[in-house]
């Protein structure tokens, strides 16, 4: 089993910026993809960020230029910076890591973009 666990999430105002951290322990092995979700109320969850233990990395469109994710594969680790936040990137937010049968899922971290 897969434990994933977020920390970092807190109110910020627009233009400001956080720092999201993912921790994973367990049954870790071989190749995996690790990335970020996040679901606002009411809203279908969607796709942040996702990095592979290679390095290559996708973005959802809408955050693309703002934020950034980065991992650390000897650690299992991985990272968001959310910069220039909007009103519209408050959400839940969950930490993911994805092998060839299995997705796991963070209990997520509140973010919240208000003034």
């Amino acid at each position: 089993q897969v434990q994933l666990v977020e920390s970092g999430g807190g109110l910020v105002q627009p233009g400001g910026s956080l720092r999201l951290s993912c921790a994973a322990s367990g049954r870790i092995f071989g190749f995996y993809t690790m990335g970020w979700y996040r679901q606002a109320p009411g809203k279908q969850r969607e796709l942040v960020a996702t990095i592979t233990k290679g390095g290559y990395t996708n973005y959802a469109d809408s955050v693309k230029g703002r934020f950034t994710i980065s991992g650390d594969n000897a650690k299992n680790m991985v990272s968001l910076q959310l910069n220039s936040l909007k009103p519209e990137d408050t959400a839940v937010y969950y930490c993911t890591l994805s092998k060839s049968r299995s997705d796991y899922w963070g209990q997520g971290t509140q973010v919240t973009v208000s003034s």
